[in-house]
C-alpha cells in the first residue's frame, strides 16, 4: 500500500508541476467558481479554507470570496510537536499569511483560534481523488487526523485538477474521503 501511494503521489505531483502557469490560472478560476457556487458552501457560515501550496490549484480567490460573503474564514497552522491542525481566523490574507512548517502558507500565530465546533464547510486538500470519495494526501495524515475531529454532517469538498480524479485511490482504513470533488471540468457529488 505504501509503495502504491508513493508511486501515484510522485506521478501526479509531476504532472502538476509540469502544468503551465496559463494553464494553472485559467483551471484555478474555474474551481473556485464552481465551489464557490455550491450550496453548501454559500449556506456556510464558518469555512475550513486551505492556501495553496506550490504547484496547487490557487484558493486565495476562494478565500477572498468567503470574506467577501461575511463567512468566518479558518485557516490550519501545522502544530508539529502534536502532529495535528490548529485552526485560526483570516481575516486580510495579504497581512496575516506567513510561510510555515515546510514553507506551507499558514495564518500567523497570534491569528485568533476557531473552535472546530464552528466549521461547516471544509476544503480537503489532496494530490489524488477516485470516485469513492477516497483521497491521497502528502503523507503526513494531518487531514486524517482532523477531519474526524469536525462535525460529520458537515461537506468535505476537494478541489482538484481534473487529471488528479483517478480510477483509483490505495487506501488506508484510517484514511478520510471526501463528499464532493471540484475541478475546473466539474462537479462530483459522492457518497460517503
Amino acid at each position: 500500500m505504501r509503495e502504491a501511494k508513493l508511486a501515484l503521489r510522485r506521478q501526479l505531483l509531476a504532472r502538476r508541476d509540469a502544468l503551465p502557469p496559463d494553464v494553472r490560472s485559467a483551471a484555478s478560476e474555474a474551481i473556485v467558481r464552481r465551489i464557490a457556487a455550491l450550496p453548501e458552501f454559500r449556506a456556510a457560515t464558518a469555512v475550513l479554507l486551505t492556501l495553496a501550496f506550490r504547484t496547487e490549484w490557487n484558493t486565495l480567490a476562494l478565500v477572498h470570496a468567503a470574506l467577501a460573503a461575511g463567512k468566518t474564514v479558518a485557516v490550519p497552522r501545522v502544530d508539529v510537536e502534536a502532529r495535528m491542525l490548529e485552526l485560526h481566523t483570516l481575516s486580510d490574507p495579504e497581512r496575516e499569511i506567513i510561510a510555515g512548517h515546510m514553507g506551507i502558507p499558514e495564518p500567523r500565530p497570534e491569528s485568533p483560534r476557531v473552535s472546530r465546533a464552528a466549521i461547516d464547510f471544509v476544503l480537503v486538500p489532496g494530490v489524488a481523488f477516485d470516485l469513492a470519495g477516497r483521497r491521497l494526501g502528502y503523507g503526513g495524515g494531518y487531514y486524517d487526523r482532523l477531519l474526524p475531529l469536525l462535525s460529520p454532517h458537515l461537506a468535505r469538498v476537494a478541489g482538484a485538477f481534473e487529471f488528479q480524479v483517478v480510477d483509483r485511490v490505495p487506501a488506508a482504513p484510517h484514511d478520510v474521503g471526501v463528499d464532493t470533488i471540484v475541478t475546473e471540468l466539474r462537479t462530483l457529488p459522492l457518497r460517503r
